[in-house]
């Protein structure tokens, strides 16, 4: 669409903030969490009936028709802590039914609302609760769907739907835990699940976690100092990760122990259970090494599939292992600077490009997605006898769900969300998404910057005339492992970056070294050191840009950035004043040791062996460079990057006298919400006061 021959109104421009924030960063309204029947004929996925309705309810797709199957019963203050913990771990911006769990054919479907299971049948009917399930956290039906098994308070309970309790598997201890993930496994390796189910219902694969040696946080809010503060288990750099164990629990009542070297690989980083039996992954505390295990449900023995080495770390693909219909694993292989994808140790993926994510597999069929031409993803089926294909068209950052013949297409393209149904290689129908049409809409130019051709995108106002002045710049980088910004597809970063270009800015986005989706050195270039090449490629993207689009001041020069970002930001305005002459720096890691184990030893190491590498990239150490204007955010429930960080580099300032702003938000956590439109309007309010549009 060509966005490019009118100009955005002042009205627009206004309203946007408002609704960004009511729509959850144009998130509501969008279809997500796809279950397709293994028959291909049924489709279960959440949504909201709007773009600015945050409750969310459970949809059916069927005969190409979509229908509410059940919307949730009451409001999510009576959710417990746990579901809470769940839902904020997954960046969940919705309410009530945000995620279901079904049976083997996709008949039943349960959910939790306001702390209580729920059940509903595909067929018809009506929603009805399992009885006896309060705090319920994470329900999931048997393949069967005779039972449902879920956590209530630490225990893992297996009952009927008429309530009847089958098995409960009790803590030991007031914080241990049966069937869910330790934190560092759902903030920081993407495993958000701590139970699974045997293929014939018999059994389940159970997480216990002890975590009463890991360092106690503690969350208050100073807003409300009558509220107690609310404690965390979270391990930081070098600190005591919580014990994680694997036990097979049979419906019998039987209980055995899976086996592995625990001290030499404590991240229990997947698992899984297919019609081989139970399979997980294991990695080593520096993160080097990682096997893949396969287990005896009888024995808990395990035997080992494959190990994988990097002397930087293991890169987690998500969606592995896993294996097919015949046993075949399916794993990633770092070959040189190409992550490639291997079924039975067979490479499947088209040559050169870059391997994502593994999608699923539907017998001997692989379902997986691809860093494709810098700027898109795509997604590609491999099946013997046929090799790879893609299935994904148009621009954009697709993903995928399967079930038997039927493919469920789904994207962010340029135009906004897009979600086909794909059967026999033909498409059978649409579901739509019903997110709000942004009032500002991004029309960036996409460029390959420098000598590393750094994937960028540059936002102009849509007023400017080009030669007609020059135009301060904003740089909005994430810049960080995990996440790629700059593609061809609309998300909230592209809108608020052409709204910020509207106030009179030349804004840039630019992913360069660390990032994914360039091939493992790439990603691995910032190993030991996380800013000092991060930064360079921020400013080499800066000075291509400018050379590439004159219009651009690079005496007039702001960053902004959030979590990652945000450290970025902070440290270019400590760091190169001579580039750089504002920041806004938000939910920013400044003190490295006071970060997730997980995270910050896979790019530092252990902070005991390699603790150079901690004091190269703190910022607390610059807090005497500043001579820019920098303003620090956080929210103040934040358990991810504690306010502890934002608040020592503020001290650290004052120590060194160097003037600067700080803006608490009240009951925000590292996701803010409500106040994600005022904070944009504060956030562009001290850049246009200090960089002069």
């Amino acid at each position: 669409m060509d966005h490019s021959s009118c100009a955005v109104s002042s009205r627009a421009v206004a309203a946007f903030p408002h609704q960004y924030a009511a729509s959850r960063r144009f998130e509501l309204g969008v279809p997500r969490r796809f279950t397709v029947s293994p028959d291909g004929r049924r489709v279960l996925f959440t949504r909201t009936r709007g773009g600015l309705d945050a409750r969310s309810a459970l949809w059916l797709y069927e005969d190409g028709r979509e229908r509410v199957l059940a919307e949730p019963a009451s409001d999510d203050a009576a959710l417990p802590q746990a579901e809470r913990d769940r839902r904020e771990r997954a960046r969940e911006r919705a309410e009530g039914i945000v995620a279901s769990a079904t049976d083997r054919d996709v008949r039943l479907a349960v959910y939790a609302v306001g702390g209580r299971v729920w059940a509903v049948r595909t067929d018809g009917g009506t929603p009805f609760a399992v009885p006896g399930t309060e705090r319920a956290v994470d329900p999931r039906p048997s393949p069967d769907g005779r039972y449902v098994a879920y956590v209530t308070g630490g225990t893992l309970r297996v009952v009927s739907l008429t309530g009847e309790e089958r098995v409960s598997v009790v803590p030991e201890g007031p914080e241990v835990t049966y069937g869910l993930p330790e934190h560092t496994a759902a903030e920081s390796m993407g495993r958000d699940r701590g139970h699974w189910w045997a293929p014939d219902g018999s059994a389940l694969l159970v997480a216990r976690v002890d975590p009463t040696r890991v360092p106690l946080w503690y969350v208050s809010d100073p807003a409300h100092p009558q509220r107690p503060p609310r404690s965390v288990r979270c391990p930081t750099a070098g600190t005591a990760n919580a014990e994680v164990r694997l036990f097979l629990v049979g419906l019998d009542g039987s209980r055995t122990e899976v086996a592995w070297d625990r001290a030499g690989f404590e991240y229990l980083t997947a698992a899984d259970w297919d019609a081989h039996g139970p399979l997980l992954a294991v990695q080593s505390r520096d993160q080097r090494r990682l096997r893949v295990l396969a287990a005896d449900p009888a024995t808990g023995r395990t035997r080992l599939l494959r190990e994988r080495r990097d002397s930087a770390w293991v890169e987690l693909v998500p969606g592995t292992p896993a294996r097919t219909a015949c046993g075949a694993l399916v794993e990633p292989l770092d070959d040189g600077d190409v992550r490639q994808l291997t079924v039975g140790g067979e490479v499947v993926s088209p040559p050169g490009l870059q391997v994502h994510e593994v999608l699923g597999v539907t017998g001997e069929r692989v379902l997986f997605s691809v860093w494709e031409n810098t700027f898109e993803r795509h997604v590609w089926q491999y099946e013997p006898g046929r090799g790879a294909r893609r299935l994904s068209g148009g621009p954009g950052v697709h993903t995928a769900v399967a079930g038997g013949d039927t493919v469920v297409l789904s994207g962010q393209t340029p135009d906004g969300w897009s979600v086909t149904v794909v059967t026999d290689g033909q498409q059978a129908g649409v579901i739509r998404s019903l997110a709000a049409e942004p009032v500002v809409v991004p029309r960036p130019e996409f460029l390959t910057l420098g000598e590393r051709g750094l994937p960028a995108m540059l936002f102009l106002p849509s007023w400017h005339t080009p030669g007609s002045r020059k135009l301060p710049v904003l740089l909005r980088p994430y810049a960080g492992p995990g996440l790629r910004v700059a593609v061809r597809g609309r998300g909230w970063p592209a809108c608020v970056a052409q709204w910020c270009a509207e106030q009179g800015f030349a804004v840039l986005v630019a992913d360069g070294r660390g990032t994914p989706g360039m091939g493992p050195r790439w990603e691995k270039a910032v190993r030991g050191d996380p800013l000092t090449p991060v930064l360079r490629d921020q400013i080499d993207a800066l000075r291509a840009a400018a050379a590439h689009c004159p219009d651009l001041d690079t005496d007039r020069v702001g960053i902004s950035g959030w979590s990652f970002g945000g450290t970025v930001a902070a440290a270019a305005v400590l760091r190169h004043p001579e580039v750089f002459h504002a920041a806004v720096s938000g939910a920013a890691v400044t003190d490295m040791p006071l970060y997730d184990a997980y995270w910050r030893e896979r790019f530092l190491g252990h902070p005991e062996e390699e603790p150079e590498n901690y004091a190269r990239s703190s910022t607390l150490r610059d807090a005497h460079l500043l001579r820019r204007p920098l303003l620090l955010v956080h929210g103040m429930a934040d358990d991810n990057v504690l306010v502890a960080h934002t608040l020592r580099l503020s001290a650290a300032l004052l120590a060194a006298g160097r003037p600067h702003r700080v803006l608490p938000v009240s009951g925000a956590t590292h996701s803010p919400v409500g106040d994600a439109g005022s904070l944009l309007r504060f956030e562009t309010d001290f850049l246009r006061e200090t960089l002069k549009p």
